[in-house]
């Protein structure tokens, strides 16, 4: 990224100090403008697209941390600096645990606050590069000489040239998102927003703020406006995967948001007009669900177009593609190269009915890239040596099992990172946190 393509805030009360960053900056060639307060900041903001805002902590009226919530409750991709005196360093650290980037003292060197944006140009290119490479990996997985998922395929993009809402069905794991990023790739709305939102993972509470936002005050915790993903999809793609597990008050709700195309966030008055597609997925037979939890008016308002996508065992053919693909790119990720694969290793893989699908290919390849010796990947790593009886020769539980396997797969990612945390937490995709909490709970 160009400096001149990066666009930076500054917002300071204090007129000297700004126009002194802004000249630094400017004669690095980056897009520059400033304000004196937090609420000037926003409406910029909402007006315009920056990569940077850069804030003193301390202002009068609205401080550094309140304005830090409001940006990133509106926006999560601009990032945030905050600048400060010796006095408050402990209130910047505080700032980065909320989302800042980092923070700057006002009295160290100009060559410093350099020093951190660049830092931060090559975060995000980083990310840039990690997005473009998801969008190729997407468009690898859906090769296929299955005569079903070309079917699918052939659907899918007569369907992304309409607005009509879509239903995918298909087993956990089959790459149901993989279709509807297809879908949103395909259509007219490809260069705005794809949002997708796990209606599993929130409680019925957490799940209507996150869709539709809340007003600052609106609940306990409440202390800043939040935009929620409708509202960020505007004019792109909302994509509601699990959408069976929905409360029937959401599903209520839901249904007046598909049929007037507005929102109005939770505590808040206003009816918002969106212009959004919406592509829905689930795991279960919701035509079952009818009587028992699901609406039916909610069933058909989100299923114009059904796509059922084939499970893994079903397109078999493609199994030799695929696995070639996640070694390469299980290879890249952790820096092995391999060189072979005993020929036991590949009958097993291509004999296995994956009821995990391709979701446990991925799995499965990862950890024998992990734990291949040499180069080779060998029949020896397939299981491991994870115990299945306990010392009375009984059956351990399934929870017992998943933990034996999970400590070996996190202790050898771990050694195959030189016992770096922060690269096995990438690697593993969990946070550092989370990484630190297994290694005590193992004892590793």
């Amino acid at each position: 990224m160009k400096n001149s393509d990066f666009k930076i805030l500054i917002v300071d009360d204090e007129v000297e100090f700004r126009k002194v960053v802004k000249t630094i900056l400017d004669a690095k060639k980056y897009h520059v403008e400033h304000v004196s307060n937090a609420d000037m900041a926003l409406v910029k903001i909402k007006k315009n697209k920056y990569d940077l805002v850069l804030t003193d902590l301390v202002m009068p009226e609205k401080n550094g941390l309140e304005l830090l919530d409001e940006i990133k409750a509106y926006d999560q991709s601009i990032e945030v600096i905050i600048v400060t005196g010796y006095g408050s360093i402990d209130n910047a650290v505080n700032a980065m645990k909320k989302g800042a980037f980092s923070y700057y003292i006002k009295s160290n060197s100009p060559d410093k606050l350099l020093k951190e944006i660049r830092k931060l140009q090559k975060t995000l290119e980083a990310r840039e590069k990690y997005l473009m490479s998801a969008v190729t990996d997407s468009k690898y997985m859906l090769e296929t000489s299955n005569k079903d998922f070309k079917n699918v395929l052939k659907i899918a993009k007569k369907a992304s040239q309409s607005n009509v809402n879509i239903l995918i069905l298909g087993e956990s794991g089959v790459g149901k998102e993989v279709i509807a990023k297809f879908i949103h790739n395909n259509s007219d709305r490809s260069e705005k927003p794809f949002i997708p939102v796990n209606c599993h993972a929130y409680s019925k509470n957490i799940l209507e703020s996150e869709l539709f936002g809340h007003e600052k005050g609106a609940f306990t915790g409440a202390t800043a406006q939040k935009i929620g993903k409708f509202e960020n999809a505007n004019y792109g793609t909302v994509f509601l995967d699990e959408i069976g597990e929905l409360s029937m008050d959401m599903q209520v709700k839901l249904l007046r948001v598909i049929e007037n195309k507005t929102i109005e966030r939770v505590g808040g008055r206003e009816a918002i007009k969106l212009d959004f597609r919406l592509i829905s997925a689930t795991n279960k037979d919701l035509l079952d669900k009818f009587q028992e939890t699901f609406r039916d008016d909610l069933f058909y308002r989100i299923s114009t177009i059904i796509l059922r996508v084939p499970s893994l065992r079903d397109r078999k053919s493609d199994l030799p593609n695929l696995i070639s693909f996640f070694i390469k790119q299980s290879s890249k990720k952790l820096g092995i190269n391999i060189k072979d694969m005993d020929k036991n290793v590949m009958e097993y893989l291509l004999d296995y009915d994956y009821p995990g699908n391709i979701r446990e290919l991925k799995n499965i390849i990862e950890r024998l890239v992990v734990l291949s010796e040499d180069g080779l990947i060998t029949k020896d790593t397939l299981f491991v040596d994870s115990k299945t009886y306990d010392q009375e020769g009984k059956a351990i539980s399934l929870k017992e099992f998943r933990e034996d396997v999970e400590s070996k797969y996190i202790a050898k990612i771990i050694e195959s990172c030189d016992g770096n945390i922060t690269q096995a937490s990438k690697v593993l995709n969990i946070s550092r946190r989370q990484l630190h909490n297994k290694i005590n709970d193992y004892g590793l």
